[in-house]
C-alpha cells in the first residue's frame, strides 16, 4: 500500500518540495539545504517517502563556531525566563501532537500506541522540567571545620559546560532527542542534536516549533546525515564540550576513543534479563514479559531480552505466554490504529533477528509461535528451550522475540543474568518481598524492577547501565546534572577580620 508524507503549512519551512520532501537542517536559526541527502525508506511499505539531508563538514562546523558564540544568550537569560520557554514549547507541541504522531508512524513503523506513547511521554518530560532546574542549586561551605581553611568559606555552583552534542537512536527518535535538548538548555548550554538518519522528520517537526517559539538563533541547532563520517567530525571537535550518546555498545565505545578530555555520557546497549521464581505469580510474569518483549517489536534497550525462568515453572510460565501473545495484534499500524506491533526499522533488522533465531533452533531452542517474517514485518515469536550459548542468549536482539531459558534455581539465575557483558536493565518476578530484595542486590545492572517489565516513561526514575551498557544517569533532575560541570568559588575573610581563628589548644 502506498502512502505520502503530507505535512501542513505550519512545517513547510524545513523541507524542501519535490516529489518526495527533502528535509533540510537547522543551524543559526535557520532551514538550510543540503548539497547530499540520503533517501527514507519506510518500513511501513518498504517504499521511499522523503529525503533527508546530510550535512556538510563545512555546515557542521559553522554550527558549532555558531553555537560557541550564541552561548551567552541562553546563559544571560533568567532562569525563569528559560523554564517559561520551555513550557510554551511544550503548549505548541500539543497542539500539532497529531501530525508528528502520524509522521513518526510511517517514518519508524510504530504503532499508533507506542508513537502516540512518544510524544504524549516527552510533553510530560518538558512538564516536569522544574523538577531539572532545581538541580542547578548550588552550596555554601564554611572553612571553620578543617584546621587551614577557618578564615574561608566556598560556594559550590553549577554552570552550563558549554556546547553539548546529543546524538539519538532510532527507536525513541522524538523523545531520546528532547531528553537531550531540554536539560542542556536549561542549564544555559548551545546544544546540538544529530537524530537519528533512520526515522528524523518528527523530530524536524518538534525542532520548527522550538524555532518558532523563539530559542535564541545558534543555541538550538539540528544537523542530519548518514554514516560515521560527520558523526566522528562532531564528536571529536574541540569545539563540543559534552556528548550525549545513545545508542549502540560498539559505536559508545568508539565515541570514548576518539572524543578526547570532553565530557561523554553513555546510555547503551542492554540484554536485560528477567528471572521468574516459583513463588511468582506466573500470569502477571507472562503478561509483562510479553510486553517487555514485544513493546516497539521489541527495539528498545530496556527489552526484556531473556526470561530465566526456574524450571518447576516452566511449562505453566510458557502456557501464559501463549495467551498473552495474542494481546499484541501484529499488521500494518498505518492502515490500523488497532494493531500493537508493527514492523522493525528495516528489512535488513529483520534478517539480522531471524538470523539469531535460526541459530538458536540450530542449537536445540524451539519455535513455539511466530519464527517468520516479510519484508521488515518480524512475526511476534516465542522461542523456548535456548540454549544459553545461543547468539540470542547473549547479544542484544533488538526484535519481537520472546526468548525462554531454563534455569535450576534462585542461585543458577543469578548468575545467568550475571553473565554478561551488559548491565543496564533487568526484572525479577516473586511474591517474597524478602527474596525479592535479596535477589535484586545481586543482579549487575544498573535498574531492578520487581513484578513488571522494564519500562521507563517519562524518566521520573533515574535510568543508565553499568559494565558495557554505559555511564552515566539520565531522567528527571539526573539530566541536568550530567550537563553542568561544578565549579568552587572560595572567599577570603582574613583581609576583612570576619573569619574565625584557628586556636589548636584542645590538639
Amino acid at each position: 500500500m502506498g502512502y505520502k508524507l503530507e505535512l501542513s503549512e505550519f512545517f513547510s519551512e524545513i523541507y524542501e518540495k519535490g516529489e518526495f520532501p527533502k528535509f533540510k537542517v537547522l543551524i543559526n536559526g535557520k532551514w538550510v539545504s543540503t548539497k547530499d541527502s540520503v533517501d527514507l525508506i519506510s518500513p511501513v511499505n518498504g517504499e521511499k517517502i522523503a529525503e533527508i539531508g546530510s550535512v556538510s563538514k563545512e555546515q557542521a562546523q559553522e554550527a558549532i563556531d555558531v553555537a560557541r558564540k550564541s552561548q551567552n544568550s541562553i546563559r544571560d537569560m533568567a532562569g525563569i525566563d528559560r523554564i517559561e520557554m520551555i513550557n510554551k514549547i511544550r503548549e505548541e507541541i500539543s497542539v500539532h501532537k497529531e501530525e508528528i504522531i502520524k509522521a513518526l508512524m510511517l517514518e519508524s513503523g510504530k504503532a499508533y500506541s507506542s508513537a502516540s506513547g512518544e510524544i504524549n511521554a516527552l510533553i510530560e518530560r518538558m512538564r516536569l522540567s522544574m523538577e531539572d532546574f532545581r538541580k542547578i542549586m548550588g552550596e555554601y561551605l564554611p572553612g571553620d571545620w578543617a584546621s587551614d581553611t577557618t578564615q574561608k568559606f566556598a560556594l559550590v555552583i553549577r554552570e552550563p559546560m558549554g556546547v553539548v552534542l546529543g546524538i539519538s537512536p532510532f527507536n525513541y527518535p522524538v523523545f531520546t532527542s528532547i531528553s537531550k535538548a531540554v536539560p542542556a538548555l536549561l542549564a544555559a548550554n548551545s546544544v546540538i542534536i544529530k537524530p537519528p538518519s533512520a526515522d528524523p522528520i518528527a523530530f524536524l517537526m518538534v525542532s520548527e516549533i522550538f524555532r518558532k517559539v523563539g530559542v535564541p538563533n545558534g543555541v538550538f541547532q539540528v544537523l542530519t546525515g548518514a554514516g560515521s563520517e560527520i558523526g566522528d567530525f562532531l564528536v571529536s571537535n574541540p569545539g563540543i564540550n559534552m556528548v550525549s550518546f545513545t545508542g549502540s555498545t560498539a559505536v559508545g565505545k568508539h565515541i570514548s576513543s576518539i572524543a578526547g578530555l570532553k565530557k561523554v555520557h553513555l546510555e547503551l546497549g542492554g540484554k536485560a534479563p528477567a528471572i521468574i521464581l516459583e513463588d511468582a505469580d506466573i500470569d502477571l510474569a507472562a503478561r509483562e514479559c510479553v510486553k517487555g518483549s514485544l513493546e516497539l517489536a521489541g527495539q528498545r534497550c530496556d527489552a526484556v531480552s531473556r526470561i530465566l525462568v526456574v524450571e518447576k515453572v516452566k511449562d505453566a510460565f510458557i502456557d501464559a505466554v501463549k495467551r498473552h501473545l495474542s494481546d499484541y495484534k501484529f499488521g500494518d499500524p498505518v492502515a490500523d490504529k488497532e494493531v500493537k506491533m508493527g514492523p522493525v526499522i528495516s528489512e535488513s533488522a529483520a534478517k539480522r533477528i531471524d538470523d539469531m533465531v535460526r541459530d538458536a533452533v540450530k542449537r536445540g531452542a524451539k519455535i513455539l509461535a511466530g519464527g517468520k517474517f516479510n519484508k521488515a514485518y518480524y512475526e511476534p515469536t516465542i522461542l523456548a528451550d535456548v540454549p544459553r550459548d545461543a547468539i540470542i542468549a547473549r547479544e542484544e536482539t533488538f526484535g519481537p522475540v520472546v526468548t525462554i531459558i531454563n534455569v535450576k534455581d534462585e542461585n543458577d539465575a543469578i548468575n545467568v543474568a550475571n553473565d554478561s557483558e551488559y548491565g543496564l536493565d533487568s526484572a525479577v518476578f516473586t511474591n517474597n518481598f524478602y527474596r525479592a530484595w535479596s535477589v535484586m542486590k545481586r543482579i549487575q545492572a544498573g535498574n531492578v524492577t520487581l513484578n513488571a517489565a522494564p519500562s521507563h516513561g517519562t524518566a521520573f526514575f533515574p535510568f543508565g547501565g553499568i559494565k558495557s551498557s554505559g555511564e552515566g544517569k539520565e531522567g528527571i533532575a539526573y539530566s541536568i546534572e550530567e550537563m553542568t560541570a561544578v565549579k568552587t568559588m572560595i572567599f577570603n575573610l582574613s583581609p576583612g577580620g570576619l573569619g574565625k581563628v584557628y586556636t589548636g589548644k584542645f590538639k
